[in-house]
């Protein structure tokens, strides 16, 4: 089938890849968000996506809106039989969802109809689910709610992050996506309509959102660290200034009050409501990321100081 493909990060480059691989398919362009600015420096960079389009001479589509009467045009000359959809980032009007034969086949990374929205992977550690994993549906007007082709599912480890857990749904996910194709372009898969129970809603995690907060207890603070980790990455503050925090460890039995720093040479624990945490890697406002330890000497926490 002729491809039309739409995303936009990382997490959207094996699905791309194993299209621009399969025998039984062309990706004759690439749908995705404007270039951005990105690092440190804010120069304008392109998606990844963009990047790798580019690198394998694929024609990159970059409309402001993707019912843009110019980019609607190009589309329907590219004569799409199928839009696959990873992480694209932006809305498709029934302008462009009209356009391909077989529509637009969106891959989206939990087991619908659960998580619905844009932070399925965070919402799913955050929440404590044992079995993530990755769905193909066919997109229609209501969000991630369009009838479902196939599904892979993924353990969610103790250790995982968003964006460990996120790594592994996008290889399996591409497999997915790929033989969804196939089975699109031979008839033999059917889409079959999403259950009208056990639908939740993913929204956009935000910075604030992120903050973590020590009355909480140590498996919450555990969890909403790790689906913070590493967009858009847990926070808390110390003498008034931001500290990014990687994942911890809990540490049963062992108490302190919410937000107390314990700190050694090599350790920081904090409290929380249950059981303290030991802290890893940490960020300080405007610095490298470090060990907790080495935060510690430097900053020399003194009895009775708190993250707040």
């Amino acid at each position: 089938m002729r491809l039309v493909f739409a995303g936009t990060p990382e997490t959207a480059l094996p699905s791309l890849r194993a299209l621009i691989d399969s025998p039984r398919h062309e990706v004759v362009a690439v749908v995705t968000r404007p270039d951005a600015q990105s690092g440190r420096g804010r120069k304008v960079h392109p998606s990844p996506v963009a990047a790798l389009a580019e690198e394998t001479g694929i024609e990159v589509l970059r409309p402001q809106k993707a019912g843009d009467p110019a980019f609607l045009d190009r589309l329907r000359a590219l004569e799409p039989d199928c839009c696959p959809v990873v992480a694209y980032g932006a809305l498709l009007p029934q302008s462009a969802l009209d356009v391909p034969r077989h529509g637009w086949i969106n891959l989206h990374f939990s087991i619908l109809p659960a998580w619905r929205g844009a932070a399925p992977v965070q919402h799913s550690i955050l929440h404590g689910d044992e079995i993530g994993g990755a769905t193909t549906f066919q997109i229609v007007k209501e969000l991630d709610a369009g009838p479902v082709y196939g599904v892979v599912t993924e353990e969610i480890r103790a250790s995982d992050t968003s964006g460990s857990l996120l790594e592994r749904l996008s290889v399996s996910g591409a497999g997915l996506l790929s033989a969804t194709l196939d089975g699109v372009e031979d008839d033999t898969l059917e889409a079959r309509p999403q259950p009208a129970d056990g639908v939740t809603v993913a929204p956009k995690i935000t910075v604030t959102d992120a903050r973590v907060h020590w009355a909480k207890p140590a498996m919450h603070v555990d969890r909403l660290i790790r689906a913070c980790t590493p967009n858009p990455g847990a926070w808390a503050e110390f003498r008034g200034q931001r500290v990014k925090l990687g994942p911890v460890r809990v540490l049963a039995g062992e108490r302190l009050a919410p937000g107390e720093i314990a700190a050694t040479k090599t350790t920081v624990v904090v409290g929380t409501a249950t059981d303290a945490v030991e802290l890893g890697e940490v960020q300080p406002q405007g610095k490298r990321v470090m060990g907790a330890g080495e935060w510690a000497r430097g900053v020399r926490p003194e009895s009775g100081e708190v993250f707040t």
